[in-house]
């Protein structure tokens, strides 16, 4: 039997996401907080939308959650018409916006007392991951729950793995953003420091991709750094919203991350140069004058 499954949230990541799921067969039911994203939704898939969380969630197998932050999550999951005011019995709720691990746990206990289940799954891969159905995705929850949702989450990712029980998954994507704050800064600094040494960085970046310090990072940004393109990709505002929550983990399980806690000071600098909006990979503008990128 067609499993149903409904999809909060609509943005870069979410949208594509849920076109996959419609396009394997399940039965789509959207909810987005701004209407109009939903109705072009519904004119390119199939599927219905709903206006509230709760509506959303109404009959169905599996809710997948991709919002903004922790008030969003909270907002569609046990706020006023949330969806675990119908969430039915044996339901699963899988959650993959970049969250807390805290609110994993309040989320999972929330669903317990409602006698369905949770799984916290953020994502790596970006926009592109989402669109081409290739993204990583990091779990927390039981590993029978873990197992349900399995095939219906490879619907739109490359990777899907249980890193243990509740929360495990949102600890997962901290540490992947931990290391991608400290390789952008050093692909910077690299870059940065080949060109003032009047060296063709691209002929560089050639060379050096091929050994041990090849990176994604490398891969895919540095042609975009050189142009002094930023106008693309994972915004600096989110990245600062994620290294917070690292941040915070860190200073409640007394991790030591110096980098990361500089590295995203030189976010802020970005921010403060009206760079919010530009990827990640814009911490070369600090290395550089003008720090701001072109505009096309």
């Amino acid at each position: 039997m067609t499993q149903k499954v409904a999809f909060l949230g609509l943005g870069v990541m979410g949208y594509p996401m849920a076109g996959h799921l419609s396009r394997k067969g399940f039965v789509v039911t959207v909810y987005n907080r701004t209407p109009a994203r939903a109705e072009d939704w519904i004119k390119e898939y199939s599927g219905k939308m709903a206006l509230t969380p709760a509506e959303a969630a109404l009959d169905a197998d599996i809710v997948f959650a991709c919002v903004g932050r922790d008030e969003d999550v909270r907002a569609v999951t046990i706020g006023r018409e949330g969806a675990f005011e119908t969430l039915r019995k044996g339901a699963v709720f899988v959650d993959h916006t970049t969250a807390s691990a805290a609110l994993a746990r309040e989320l999972d206990q929330a669903c317990q007392q409602r006698g369905c289940h949770f799984i916290d799954a953020p994502v790596s891969g970006g926009q592109q991951g989402a669109e081409n159905g290739r993204l990583t995705v990091m779990c927390g929850g039981e590993a029978t729950v873990f197992s349900r949702v399995t095939p219906v989450i490879e619907s739109y990712a490359q990777t899907v793995k249980l890193l243990g029980p509740p929360g495990s998954g949102q600890l997962c994507k901290m540490v992947n953003q931990v290391c991608i704050a400290g390789l952008v800064q050093g692909l910077a600094e690299g870059l940065h420091f080949a060109e003032t040494a009047g060296l063709d960085a691209s002929k560089v970046i050639e060379v050096i991709s091929k050994g041990a310090a090849q990176s994604w990072q490398m891969e895919n940004r540095y042609q975009t750094m050189l142009a002094n393109e930023f106008e693309h990709g994972f915004a600096v505002d989110w990245m600062r919203k994620d290294l917070d929550i690292v941040l915070q983990e860190a200073r409640r399980n007394g991790s030591q991350l110096p980098v990361t806690a500089l590295v995203d000071q030189f976010y802020a600098d970005i921010q403060v140069a009206g760079g919010g909006r530009w990827d990640t990979s814009s911490l070369l503008t600090r290395l550089k004058s003008p720090a701001k990128p072109d505009k096309k």
